[in-house]
């Protein structure tokens, strides 16, 4: 292709501007109920449109009704290596119009800013992979390895309509997968105004969420009652939301630590890191929630009439479990909630944990220090979890790299599932070259 037909196009760091804008006004919230989640197969069908339109050629795997997945496989310049998985979810978390400064599906472009609900969780990280897959079709860039990307319904409520779905039902789509690419890593700590940590996610979480069930005798609203199937739950839920579970620093979160010690010139105590993790400001959420297992009471339910005491109530709890310890949490929630509440898991999924080395780490390390000279990147626990624990199943090393340099006043892990979510225009821009570098080289 000539030069000027290639002007005819706009540059990648302009288009993903669009390609996110585009994204974050088709409303894909998902409920968690097939009946009430939205626009999934119109998000899959605009990235395979938009595919198709440079050649790749996309395939869609639709769950349910509605629930839909886009595959695509980019061949490499060397088919003996392994390929590598970049993948993306489509859907998002509920968002309440009244809550927020815009409207949440809007993709309204303000104060340097792209705003709406997905903004980086994770229609940037999608419309940045779009951009350079785009723009190499159009000037005839080849990677150096195969690249399956996979752009997915259902991650916000578990992703059995998504990655687990392909993950079960279409494994040959994955075929040749050694390592994969995702969200939450490769996003700017910044330091001082010469030197930013690069935190790219090598770990997270399990998700161990559960109900609690408790059985009473019902009974009439105003009678001395001792056998009250909400106030045994009530008195459950109370001591888990007040309780904290003892602090068990991983390899990762150790590495981490180590890093931030010597950055920053602060005596991390490994016994007692949380004096240490406070200091770290807008990213000491996540971090703290890191070194320890987590249980936060989310919803209950219970009764059907003002003057009736019921025969049962129900609790649900949000567990994320380190590393190895889902069944350890489960040991320590049964001596709060006591043997007469039952357990009902929602969702089980394994902890993930690989190693800070190896080919794959130094192309995303070197491709950070390319564009931000002042780079230093870190491996990091995610205190959530990804679609990364479906794709782990087939065997893919799994890490957290959707770059953004992010201004150093932005409370990045505010915006997750938070109002005015939003995503730095110059963030996007910078994600687009770190990618199309990363992938070239990778």
């Amino acid at each position: 292709m000539t030069s000027d037909a290639l002007s005819a196009f706009p540059a990648p760091t302009d288009e993903v501007v669009d390609l996110c804008r585009d994204l974050l006004r088709i409303d894909t919230t998902n409920t968690g109920d097939n009946a009430t989640s939205a626009g999934e197969r119109r998000a899959a069908e605009y990235v395979a449109e938009k595919l198709a339109e440079v050649g790749v050629e996309p395939v869609l795997h639709e769950s349910a009704p509605g629930r839909a997945n886009v595959i695509a496989r980019i061949p490499g310049t060397d088919p003996s290596r392994g390929a590598l998985l970049v993948h993306g979810h489509l859907d998002v978390v509920p968002a309440d119009p009244d809550e927020w400064s815009v409207d949440p599906f809007s993709g309204e472009l303000r104060d340097g800013y792209l705003w709406g609900r997905g903004a980086i969780d994770m229609k940037d990280f999608d419309a940045m992979v779009l951009a350079v897959v785009r723009h190499w079709q159009r000037t005839g860039v080849r990677p150096p390895r195969d690249i399956v990307l996979a752009y997915t319904a259902d991650e916000e409520a578990g992703s059995e309509y998504g990655a687990h779905f392909l993950a079960t039902r279409h494994r040959d789509l994955f075929d040749g997968c050694t390592e994969g690419i995702g969200e939450v890593g490769g996003f700017s700590y910044t330091v001082d105004e010469s030197q930013r940590l690069y935190l790219i996610e090598t770990a997270q979480k399990g998700i161990d969420w559960l109900r609690l069930h408790a059985k009473g005798r019902p009974g009439h609203g105003s009678m001395v009652h001792g056998d009250n199937a909400v106030t045994a739950l009530a008195e459950a839920v109370a001591r888990i939301g007040a309780h904290r579970f003892p602090v068990v620093v991983t390899d990762t979160v150790r590495a981490f630590l180590e890093e931030v010690s010597e950055v920053l010139g602060i005596e991390v105590d490994p016994d007692d890191p949380e004096i240490a993790i406070a200091k770290l400001g807008p990213i000491a959420n996540i971090i703290g929630a890191t070194i320890r297992n987590t249980a936060n009471p989310t919803r209950l339910d219970a009764g059907y009439k003002d003057n009736v005491i019921p025969g049962r109530a129900s609790a649900t709890i949000d567990c994320r479990s380190l590393p190895g310890q889902s069944e350890l949490l489960e040991r320590q929630l049964r001596e709060l909630i006591g043997p007469d509440i039952d357990i009902e898991y929602i969702q089980r999924q394994p902890a993930l944990e690989t190693t800070f080395d190896g080919d794959l780490v130094e192309a995303m390390s070197a491709a950070l220090r390319a564009e931000d000279p002042g780079a230093r990147p870190v491996p990091y626990m995610l205190s959530g979890g990804t679609d990364a624990k479906a794709f782990s199943q087939l065997g893919i090393r799994c890490f957290g790299f959707a770059p953004l340099r992010l201004p150093a006043d932005l409370n990045f892990s505010a915006l997750f599932h938070g109002i005015d979510e939003r995503v730095p225009v110059d963030g996007l821009q910078f994600g687009v070259r770190v990618l199309d570098r990363f992938l070239r080289t990778c």
